[in-house]
């Protein structure tokens, strides 16, 4: 079995505790208008890794990465590529890797979809927004099931971190916030709350690819939207 790996970072300290091998797979069914990676959109392009191609690739990096760190997919989107991380991960768990997923959770909680739950440790999940006509609107799909997966998530006590993209105008109202900091109250298993400021470093990867940036205009957040949010959600 082979996936579509768009690029990786093989010493990254954001996405996840520690230090992280981090590997971006290729593929996303969502349109986020804010997308920083447009290029991962396409599910045919990409670079292909067999399990164990990744293993060893991984396993360069395991005295780095084991002690307080591990590995963390991120995308696209990587729940597209499941049956593919249940094998990588299972393999991973022989070496007694921390495994993570950043994911919108923007899929159907399907046997697969439980299996790989079962071998992660934690995951970082990005709410698009709050407000389902502005998830829509966003990035092209309800918030419906992401939501479901977060209370999934809750349900069997998997750790959590929460993301929230704020983008001055469209995810930063207060009552957008207000209803946020509600729906977190509701899970029992949120280990952290991440405020990402928008940012437009990604126009470029648009532009190269022949395509209107969607959020041309909007301004980036700023240190004092991200304190507000940070108030208004008390963290």
């Amino acid at each position: 079995m082979e996936a579509k790996i768009h690029s990786f970072e093989s010493l990254g300290a954001v996405d996840g505790p520690g230090v992280r091998f981090v590997i971006f797979m290729q593929g996303c069914t969502l349109k986020c208008k804010y997308c920083q990676n447009r290029d991962t959109w396409d599910m045919n392009a990409g670079m292909s890794y067999t399990v164990q191609d990744l293993l060893q690739k991984v396993l360069r990096y395991e005295n780095y990465i084991k002690t307080n760190g591990g590995v963390t997919v991120s995308g696209g989107e990587p729940l597209i590529q499941v049956k593919f991380l249940i094998d990588f991960f299972k393999e991973l768990k022989k070496h007694n890797i921390h495994t993570c997923i950043d994911t919108s959770g923007n899929v159907a909680l399907t046997d697969d979809v439980k299996s790989l739950i079962d071998l992660t440790d934690l995951f970082l999940l990005d709410i698009k927004s709050i407000n389902d006509e502005k998830s829509i609107d966003l990035v092209g799909v309800s918030n419906e099931k992401e939501l479901n997966f977060a209370r999934y998530l809750s349900d069997i006590g998997k750790p959590l971190w929460i993301r929230q993209v704020l983008i001055p105008s469209l995810t930063d109202s207060e009552e957008d916030l207000l209803e946020i900091k509600d729906f977190i109250s509701t899970l029992n298993n949120v280990e952290k709350v991440e405020i990402l400021p928008y940012h437009d470093l990604g126009k470029f990867k648009w532009e190269k690819l022949g395509l209107e940036y969607p959020l041309e205009g909007v301004r980036t957040a700023n240190n004092e939207d991200v304190e507000r949010a940070k108030q208004i959600l008390g963290i």
